[in-house]
């Protein structure tokens, strides 16, 4: 597993600290975040997962603790739209240029409107998705909006 992804990378170029976790991805497994956060033996709520969706139709990131859902409506408030809902798969990595597993918000083929879910902030540090599947990225919540360029939301 290559450790250098477009996901590293461009937090390399953000200046932004941050270290490099592997773990055994399950590609059964129902819940990604949630598995990554059992397979490296932490907190599921400082595993971040990254979600695509389209709100009035057009493509955005948003970043949540795993073990927790999103809200659709708070959301679509949150970009000021008024609908939102779960992008495809094939959409998902379409824009991405990642694979569903593996997608992470930091180095994304197309630069989307980014969400934060205010909650990452009780944690010094939160897990990312590093790029691909088995891989995740450790830094701090600021880091990673600052390197988002996202905007931080009440979304569940």
């Amino acid at each position: 597993m290559s450790k250098t992804t477009r996901a590293t990378q461009a937090l390399q170029q953000a200046g932004v600290p941050f270290t490099v976790h592997a773990y055994a991805y399950d590609p059964n497994a129902e819940r990604i975040g949630l598995q990554a956060a059992e397979a490296m033996g932490v907190d599921p709520g400082g595993v971040l997962k990254t979600l695509m969706v389209l709100v009035d139709g057009k493509p955005a990131c948003v970043v949540l603790p795993s073990d927790r859902e999103v809200n659709l409506k708070k959301l679509a408030a949150a970009l000021g739209g008024k609908t939102a809902q779960m992008m495809k798969p094939a959409d998902a990595e379409r824009i991405t240029g990642y694979h569903v597993g593996g997608i992470s918000p930091f180095g994304q083929k197309k630069r989307v409107p980014t969400l934060v879910e205010q909650s990452a902030f009780a944690h010094e540090e939160v897990f990312m998705n590093g790029g691909q599947r088995g891989l995740q990225v450790k830094l701090r919540p600021a880091d990673a909006v600052s390197a988002l360029g996202a905007q931080v939301a009440e979304l569940i």
